[in-house]
């Protein structure tokens, strides 16, 4: 999947008259290819999220295109979406709030199967998931407020990868998880990537864990990436003003070595 040039402004509004457009996201690019890990990275406000909605064609950018398989990717029906939808997953940053309570995890698991037309054995394809994230079937009766924070996060992460996909789009996916279940999430999607070969693009403020996870990193300020390369090198010698504010107003990244790769 590749994104190039991608612009999108918001009219702007004024009570007597209109004013300029405000921009949100300026001749951003990047390319995510199974088994890369690419963190994204940036203040709020940055055009993180903004991003996420147009790679998710969710929203149309004013300026630019996002490409999969050489083939433009658009806001459209449903149905002329399903292809994408199924090779590019989005893992949620509030597992709780994607979840639907009501649904136990077998009926979760089965409505992307569903909504997707994807034929086969649907048990088969859940079971499968479920393994992958380190559930037993056990679970499958359980609804989400049965179940504990990082259990309902593998289950979000089931979720994505029941249809099989090459590509996760992960939005702050260890955001709010104490550190045991954070290394367990991390653990997890390094699997998804050398055992699987799955690409990833990891939103998050959590710099230790882009540091961890992520090979290359983009340092997205203003809605421009101002910064992108090799995950040690941005952070070692950021060249930016803006990437050198990010990395050292963070000092989680400071402790990263001792709190993070040290422990059990």
């Amino acid at each position: 999947m590749s994104a190039d040039n991608l612009g999108l402004s918001y009219p702007g509004r004024g009570f007597l008259k209109q004013r300029p457009a405000r921009p949100v996201l300026q001749d951003v690019s990047l390319s995510i290819a199974t088994g890369d890990t690419i963190g994204l990275v940036g203040g709020s406000g940055a055009g993180k999220s903004t991003l996420l909605r147009i790679l998710l064609a969710l929203e149309k950018p004013n300026a630019g295109t996002v490409t999969f398989n050489d083939t433009p990717v658009v806001p459209g029906p449903a149905s002329s979406l399903r292809r994408y939808r199924r090779a590019v997953q989005y893992i949620p940053q509030n597992p709780a709030a994607s979840l639907d309570p009501g649904m136990n995890v077998e009926r979760l698991l089965l409505e992307p199967l569903r909504q997707l037309r994807i034929d086969g054995d649907h048990r088969g394809m859940i079971m499968d998931a479920l393994q992958r994230v380190d559930l037993d079937r056990g679970m499958l009766r359980r609804r989400p407020g049965e179940l504990s924070g990082g259990q309902n996060q593998r289950v979000a992460i089931a979720r994505a990868l029941v249809p099989a996909p090459s590509i996760l789009l992960a939005d702050e996916p260890v955001s709010g998880l104490d550190l045991p279940l954070r290394n367990t999430v991390l653990d997890l999607m390094e699997q998804l990537v050398h055992r699987d070969g799955l690409g990833i693009l990891f939103v998050s403020h959590d710099l230790a864990a882009v540091a961890r996870l992520c090979s290359q990193t983009l340092v997205l300020s203003g809605g421009r990436v101002v910064e992108q390369g090799a995950t040690a090198a941005v952070y070692a010698k950021p060249q930016t003003r803006e990437a050198k504010e990010l990395v050292t107003s963070i000092p989680r990244l400071s402790r990263y070595k001792e709190t993070d790769r040290d422990k059990p």
